[in-house]
């Protein structure tokens, strides 16, 4: 059942210097404003239980997305056709009168998401016990942190028993002990059939509770599929972020990886061990003499960002001379439990490789860690445990 058409969809704004030319574009007719198309021809379905997360750069037309889709602005083409409520948490405080309390906020707020005065009767208690504001629960929603202002929103809009819940970002303010409730949450909503639509900017939190993605970029459907794919459209556009229109999607390369190996000194390992001395090196070779950053990222079978680091962030220069090869090595210890895992690289300026970016390998190397049969253990990576004891501690 198709819970949510999108169907040519586009949008744009007009941007004036100030209110006096807004006035005069109004009373002549006369557009002097700057034209801004924010969404062009955009087109997808969302099915009853599915899961689907929107990744693009800042201004790719995300938000603007949502809030077509919630009715908060019209479109300029195209039609929206959903089925059931749609809820959502847009921006921190929509829909919130700062001069009510946060229990008088949650009547306005649950009646313009569509619930019966029923219904917020039965689910009042749930949404104040689950925001966790105590006695703020009765202060004006102008005294509220915007952590707390999080707590209200979401809680309300999971509890207003949505076909199609929608997060924009909203998960990135807050503690993180309140962030993996709202995590849970999601994820007991999805298993009882609920729809979610959810934009991030962190890939990981996509991948774990998305089972599709889109991608926009400058107001256009990049790419609609499988989330880890999508992640790699995700990072060449950020490969892009310098604004320099000759660099390809994978970097200008004229200073470029070549290889990447593991070794044990000298040797090639074709797999790791937990807690294992071994090098990362990286075989390069220099069309450009320039100073600039080497990093990786290492990812498990399901895409998720287990751990990375750069040579910027170790506070060390590699300089490159043009027409020379060289070999770059990370010395390191194998902390990672067992399982399949890719390494990403790049080379470029800075800190990230979203500026002067000049190579950028996603999935340059695929390895595996065996278990380690003398220290059983579960999870991401190994924590040596030195000793086991048991003492009797007298009764005070």
């Amino acid at each position: 059942m198709t819970i949510l058409a999108v169907q040519q969809l586009s949008k744009s704004f007009t941007f004036y210097h100030s209110p006096l030319a807004r006035l005069k574009a109004r009373l002549f007719n006369r557009p002097t404003g700057q034209h801004y198309q924010a969404l062009m021809n955009i087109s997808f379905t969302l099915a009853a239980g599915e899961s689907v997360g929107i990744l693009g750069k800042n201004g790719a037309g995300k938000s603007t997305l949502l809030k077509l889709i919630t009715g908060i602005l019209l479109p300029d083409t195209g039609s929206i056709h959903h089925e059931g409520r749609i809820t959502g948490l847009l921006e921190l405080g929509t829909g919130f009168d700062g001069n009510l309390t946060g229990r008088e906020n949650i009547r306005v707020n649950g009646l313009l998401l569509g619930m019966s005065e029923a219904e917020l009767a039965g689910q009042t208690a749930a949404i104040i016990a689950f925001a966790e504001l105590g006695d703020y629960i009765d202060h004006p929603v102008r005294t509220y942190s915007s952590g707390m202002v999080m707590r209200l929103g979401f809680a309300i809009a999971i509890h207003a028993n949505p076909r199609c819940f929608i997060v924009d970002e909203a998960l990135a303010v807050g503690d993180a002990r309140f962030q993996q409730k709202c995590i849970a949450h999601i994820k007991a909503y999805q298993a009882q059939g609920g729809t979610l639509l959810f934009v991030s900017h962190d890939l990981n939190t996509v991948k774990m509770l998305c089972n599709r993605a889109l991608v926009l970029d400058k107001g256009k459907l990049l790419y609609d599929g499988e989330p880890q794919q999508a992640a790699v459209h995700y990072y060449r556009l950020m490969a892009q972020a310098d604004g320099a229109s000759e660099v390809s999607a994978l970097g200008a390369q004229q200073v470029r990886i070549e290889s990447v190996q593991f070794y044990d000194k000298t040797e090639p390992l074709t797999h790791l061990t937990p807690q294992q001395s071994c090098q990362l090196c990286f075989d390069i070779q220099a069309e450009l003499t320039a100073e600039l950053t080497l990093g990786f990222m290492i990812k498990d079978r399901f895409g998720q960002e287990v751990f990375g680091t750069n040579s910027y962030l170790m506070g060390e220069t590699l300089s490159f001379v043009q027409g020379k090869r060289y070999q770059v090595c990370f010395a390191m210890t194998c902390m990672l439990g067992p399982g399949e895992y890719t390494l990403s690289a790049s080379l470029h300026k800075g800190s990230a490789h979203t500026e002067g970016c000049q190579h950028w390998l996603d999935h340059a190397l695929s390895f595996q860690v065996l278990a380690w049969e003398n220290y059983p253990y579960v999870g991401f990576a190994i924590q040596p445990i030195h000793a086991l004891t048991l003492s009797h501690r007298s009764a005070t």
